[in-house]
Protein backbone atom coordinates (compact mmCIF):
# COMPACT_ATOMS: atom_id res chain seq x y z
CA UNK A 1 0.00 0.00 0.00
CA UNK A 2 1.29 3.43 -0.95
CA UNK A 3 2.22 5.65 2.01
CA UNK A 4 0.23 8.86 2.40
CA UNK A 5 2.88 11.59 2.71
CA UNK A 6 0.98 13.92 5.05
CA UNK A 7 0.15 11.06 7.45
CA UNK A 8 3.80 9.95 7.43
CA UNK A 9 4.90 13.54 8.05
CA UNK A 10 2.51 13.90 11.00
CA UNK A 11 3.65 10.55 12.44
CA UNK A 12 7.23 11.71 12.03
CA UNK A 13 6.43 14.83 14.11
CA UNK A 14 4.79 12.74 16.84
CA UNK A 15 7.82 10.45 16.74
CA UNK A 16 9.98 13.39 17.79
CA UNK A 17 8.30 13.36 21.22
CA UNK A 18 10.17 11.48 23.98
CA UNK A 19 9.01 7.91 24.46
CA UNK A 20 7.00 7.81 21.24
CA UNK A 21 8.06 5.04 18.87
CA UNK A 22 7.03 4.57 15.25
CA UNK A 23 3.91 2.51 16.01
CA UNK A 24 2.65 4.91 18.65
CA UNK A 25 3.39 7.88 16.40
CA UNK A 26 1.34 6.29 13.64
CA UNK A 27 -1.54 5.62 16.08
CA UNK A 28 -1.45 9.31 17.07
CA UNK A 29 -1.53 10.36 13.42
CA UNK A 30 -4.56 8.13 12.75
CA UNK A 31 -6.24 9.51 15.88
CA UNK A 32 -5.86 13.02 14.46
CA UNK A 33 -7.50 11.87 11.22
CA UNK A 34 -10.46 10.62 13.26
CA UNK A 35 -10.82 13.95 15.11
CA UNK A 36 -13.42 16.49 14.12
CA UNK A 37 -12.27 19.77 12.58
CA UNK A 38 -13.04 21.54 15.89
CA UNK A 39 -10.97 19.01 17.88
CA UNK A 40 -8.02 19.48 15.53
CA UNK A 41 -8.32 23.28 15.84
CA UNK A 42 -8.44 22.99 19.65
CA UNK A 43 -5.42 20.66 19.60
CA UNK A 44 -3.42 23.09 17.45
CA UNK A 45 -4.51 26.06 19.58
CA UNK A 46 -3.39 24.28 22.77
CA UNK A 47 0.03 23.59 21.22
CA UNK A 48 0.44 27.20 20.13
CA UNK A 49 -0.75 28.56 23.50
CA UNK A 50 1.71 26.42 25.45
CA UNK A 51 4.55 27.49 23.18
CA UNK A 52 3.69 31.20 23.39
CA UNK A 53 2.72 31.34 27.09
CA UNK A 54 5.06 29.07 29.03
CA UNK A 55 8.45 30.51 29.94
CA UNK A 56 11.17 29.96 32.51
CA UNK A 57 10.75 31.37 36.01
CA UNK A 58 13.13 34.30 36.47
CA UNK A 59 14.15 32.92 39.88
CA UNK A 60 14.36 29.12 39.72
CA UNK A 61 14.18 28.23 36.02
CA UNK A 62 11.01 26.13 36.35
CA UNK A 63 8.23 26.43 33.78
CA UNK A 64 5.65 29.12 34.49
CA UNK A 65 3.12 31.30 32.71
CA UNK A 66 4.20 34.39 34.68
CA UNK A 67 7.47 36.14 35.41
CA UNK A 68 7.99 34.15 38.64
CA UNK A 69 6.48 30.72 39.35
CA UNK A 70 4.01 30.10 42.15
CA UNK A 71 6.51 28.00 44.12
CA UNK A 72 9.08 30.80 44.22
CA UNK A 73 6.41 33.26 45.33
CA UNK A 74 5.08 31.11 48.17
CA UNK A 75 7.85 28.84 49.46
CA UNK A 76 10.51 29.38 52.08
CA UNK A 77 14.04 29.85 50.82
CA UNK A 78 16.02 28.06 53.56
CA UNK A 79 16.05 24.75 51.67
CA UNK A 80 16.77 24.67 47.96
CA UNK A 81 16.23 21.46 45.98
CA UNK A 82 18.31 21.37 42.79
CA UNK A 83 16.88 19.26 39.96
CA UNK A 84 17.89 18.68 36.36
CA UNK A 85 14.55 19.37 34.62
CA UNK A 86 11.16 20.97 35.32
CA UNK A 87 9.53 17.52 35.18
CA UNK A 88 11.61 16.63 38.26
CA UNK A 89 9.94 19.45 40.21
CA UNK A 90 6.57 17.96 39.28
CA UNK A 91 7.66 14.49 40.45
CA UNK A 92 8.88 15.78 43.82
CA UNK A 93 5.81 17.96 44.31
CA UNK A 94 3.56 14.93 43.82
CA UNK A 95 5.11 13.34 46.91
CA UNK A 96 4.15 16.25 49.16
CA UNK A 97 7.38 15.58 51.07
CA UNK A 98 9.22 18.84 50.31
CA UNK A 99 8.06 22.36 51.06
CA UNK A 100 11.15 24.36 50.17
CA UNK A 101 12.19 26.12 46.97
CA UNK A 102 13.61 24.62 43.79
CA UNK A 103 16.31 25.37 41.28
CA UNK A 104 16.22 23.81 37.79
CA UNK A 105 19.54 23.24 36.00
CA UNK A 106 18.01 22.34 32.60
CA UNK A 107 20.32 19.40 32.13
CA UNK A 108 23.23 17.57 33.67
CA UNK A 109 26.94 17.51 33.02
CA UNK A 110 27.81 15.20 30.15
CA UNK A 111 31.23 15.34 28.52
CA UNK A 112 30.02 12.82 25.90
CA UNK A 113 27.32 15.29 24.83
CA UNK A 114 29.58 18.34 25.27
CA UNK A 115 27.42 19.67 28.17
CA UNK A 116 29.62 21.65 30.52
CA UNK A 117 28.82 23.72 33.63
CA UNK A 118 28.43 26.77 31.37
CA UNK A 119 25.50 25.02 29.65
CA UNK A 120 23.59 24.58 32.92
CA UNK A 121 21.67 27.07 35.07
CA UNK A 122 24.42 27.20 37.71
CA UNK A 123 25.33 30.92 37.85
CA UNK A 124 21.83 31.85 38.98
CA UNK A 125 22.00 29.07 41.60
CA UNK A 126 25.10 30.66 43.08
CA UNK A 127 23.33 34.03 43.15
CA UNK A 128 20.45 32.52 45.19
CA UNK A 129 22.49 31.17 48.12
CA UNK A 130 22.06 34.14 50.46
CA UNK A 131 19.88 32.89 53.34
CA UNK A 132 19.91 29.28 52.15
CA UNK A 133 20.77 26.73 54.87
CA UNK A 134 20.77 23.60 52.75
CA UNK A 135 21.02 22.67 49.09
CA UNK A 136 19.52 19.26 48.31
CA UNK A 137 20.83 17.83 45.07
CA UNK A 138 18.11 15.71 43.43
CA UNK A 139 19.59 14.71 40.09
CA UNK A 140 19.03 11.23 38.68
CA UNK A 141 21.23 8.40 40.00
CA UNK A 142 22.97 7.88 36.66
CA UNK A 143 26.48 8.81 35.50
CA UNK A 144 25.52 12.35 34.43
CA UNK A 145 23.40 12.97 37.55
CA UNK A 146 26.19 11.77 39.84
CA UNK A 147 28.80 13.87 38.02
CA UNK A 148 26.56 16.92 38.35
CA UNK A 149 25.96 16.23 42.06
CA UNK A 150 29.67 15.88 42.79
CA UNK A 151 30.48 19.03 40.80
CA UNK A 152 27.83 21.07 42.62
CA UNK A 153 28.87 19.74 46.04
CA UNK A 154 32.48 20.74 45.42
CA UNK A 155 31.34 24.16 44.23
CA UNK A 156 28.90 24.85 47.07
CA UNK A 157 30.58 23.41 50.18
CA UNK A 158 33.36 26.05 50.33
CA UNK A 159 30.59 28.69 50.38
CA UNK A 160 29.45 27.45 53.80
CA UNK A 161 26.18 25.90 52.59
CA UNK A 162 25.19 22.42 53.77
CA UNK A 163 24.91 20.18 50.71
CA UNK A 164 22.97 16.91 50.74
CA UNK A 165 21.99 14.34 48.13
CA UNK A 166 18.70 12.49 47.88
CA UNK A 167 18.99 8.89 49.06
CA UNK A 168 19.15 6.06 46.58
CA UNK A 169 18.53 2.40 46.95
CA UNK A 170 16.00 -0.36 46.59
CA UNK A 171 12.55 0.75 45.53
CA UNK A 172 9.50 -0.28 47.54
CA UNK A 173 8.03 -3.60 46.41
CA UNK A 174 11.12 -4.76 44.52
CA UNK A 175 13.12 -7.91 45.21
CA UNK A 176 16.79 -7.83 46.16
CA UNK A 177 17.73 -10.60 43.76
CA UNK A 178 16.75 -8.38 40.81
CA UNK A 179 18.56 -5.24 41.98
CA UNK A 180 21.81 -4.31 40.26
CA UNK A 181 25.08 -4.22 42.19
CA UNK A 182 25.37 -0.41 42.23
CA UNK A 183 21.86 0.03 43.62
CA UNK A 184 22.45 -2.58 46.32
CA UNK A 185 25.79 -1.04 47.20
CA UNK A 186 24.27 2.43 47.56
CA UNK A 187 21.33 1.08 49.56
CA UNK A 188 23.74 -0.55 52.01
CA UNK A 189 26.04 2.48 52.16
CA UNK A 190 23.20 4.93 52.82
CA UNK A 191 21.29 2.84 55.30
CA UNK A 192 19.53 4.54 58.23
CA UNK A 193 18.97 3.49 61.82
CA UNK A 194 15.59 2.10 62.84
Amino acid sequence: MKEIKCVAALASRFGMLPGVGKKTAMRYAYAVIDMSEQEVDAFCAALKEVKSTVRLCAVCGNFTDGEVCELCETRGKKQLCVVAYPKDVTAIEKTGAFDGAYHVLHGTLSPMDNRTPDDLNIKSLLARLDGVDEVIIATNPDVEGEATAVYLARLLKPMGVRVSRIAQGISMGSELEYADAVTLSQALGRRTAL
